[in-house]
């Protein structure tokens, strides 16, 4: 499997071989699904809490007698139904975390890779650099490129890249070891540098 590299211009530049295992699967939809719903849920704080009715403050006595004043029962005034009263079935601190195997997380980022490759979403980039950070210089990069909505991986913390592609709208740019399967697939391109494919096809070789 070979792909083009293009340069910043846009134009092409040369090939790139391409690992079959990695870019040539057949895309395993279910492992990916869940690998997107464990990296959403162990994105969550799982901080939320409220009061039930046995935690907020007052209640004890009986507002009035059972019988005789023609009003509802009541035996607190703390009960949920009540202004300033508990919360029923109230949201307590817990853990949303979910574990994936190994093996299923590397499965689901090639079957991503793949997908983007079969689907012409793929775009390799030879090299990225900037003197300093230049939005509108990198906005007419990703012109050049023809990718409206991109994920720019790069190897290593070029700042003026990260600072460059922060303030685009609907592009991000990430270091090729925080590679995840949600984000490749939020992002409609996937924008590599020769030497961030390099690291990949090392990884998941």
């Amino acid at each position: 499997m070979k792909a083009n590299v293009v340069n910043i211009q846009g134009e092409v530049v040369g090939e790139v071989e391409l690992n079959e295992a990695i870019f040539g699967i057949e895309p395993n939809e279910p492992v990916v699904h869940q690998v997107v719903v464990a990296y959403l849920a162990n994105q969550r704080q799982g901080t939320q809490s409220a009061k039930t009715r046995g935690e907020v403050s007052g209640g004890g006595k009986k507002p009035w007698r059972q019988k005789g004043t023609g009003r509802a029962r009541a035996g607190s005034n703390r009960s949920p139904l009540w202004r300033h009263g508990g919360v029923i079935f109230a949201p307590k601190p817990r853990d949303y975390s979910k574990s994936v195997n190994k093996k299923v997380k590397r499965l689901a980022v090639k079957s991503v890779l793949s997908a983007k490759y079969a689907d012409n979403e793929l775009i390799i980039l030879d090299s990225i650099r900037f003197d300093e950070p230049k939005t509108k210089k990198m906005i007419e990069v990703f012109g050049n490129l023809g990718a409206n909505k991109p994920l720019l991986v790069i190897k290593g913390n070029d700042r003026n890249v990260y600072k460059s592609v922060s303030n685009i709208p609907k592009s991000k740019c990430m270091p090729v070891s925080n590679v995840n399967v949600y984000e490749m697939l939020k992002y409609d391109q996937l924008v590599l540098t020769k030497e961030s494919l390099e690291t990949l096809q090392e990884v998941y070789s």
